[in-house]
C-alpha cells in the first residue's frame, strides 16, 4: 500500500517560561562569583523565611519557536571581575539551554545589583 501523505505526523516541541528560565537560573549559579540571582533587598528576607532557593528567580525569558532572549539580576562576589562572569554565564546558559533544548539564545542580559563581600557571605551562611 502506497503511502499518500494523509498519515504524516505533525510534532511540536514546546517548553514553559519555567523549564527555560530554570535551566538557565542552575547554570548562571554555578559560576563562581555568582552570590545570587534577584539579590534584592526584598527576596533575600524572603529567602530567609523559605526553604531553599527558586532557581527562576531574578530571570525574565521571551521564548519564541526556536529562539530565546534572557535578562538575569544577579549578586556578584566583591573583587571577582564583573566581565569575566558575564562572559562565562552568558557561554554556559547559551550553551546548556541549546543542548537542552535545541533554541537559540539571541540577546542576553545581566544586569549585576549588588555585590557581596566573603564577610557578607559568611554571616548570611550563619543565619
Amino acid at each position: 500500500m502506497a503511502n499518500t501523505g494523509s498519515d504524516t505526523l505533525k510534532s511540536k516541541l514546546t517548553f514553559d517560561d519555567q523549564v527555560i528560565k530554570k535551566i538557565a537560573g542552575i547554570t548562571a549559579s554555578k559560576v563562581e562569583g555568582i552570590v545570587s540571582l534577584d539579590g534584592n533587598v526584598f527576596s533575600e528576607l524572603t529567602n530567609r523565611f523559605t526553604s531553599g532557593e527558586d532557581p527562576t528567580k531574578g530571570i525574565d525569558a521571551d521564548i519564541g519557536e526556536k529562539q530565546v532572549k534572557l535578562k538575569l539580576d544577579a549578586t556578584i562576589e566583591y573583587g571577582k571581575n564583573a566581565t569575566q562572569i558575564f562572559t562565562e554565564v552568558t557561554t554556559k546558559v547559551k550553551q546548556a539551554i541549546l543542548e537542552m533544548t535545541g533554541l537559540k539564545v539571541i540577546e542576553f542580559e545581566m544586569h549585576v545589583n549588588d555585590v557581596k563581600t566573603k564577610e557578607e557571605l559568611e554571616d548570611k551562611g550563619q543565619d
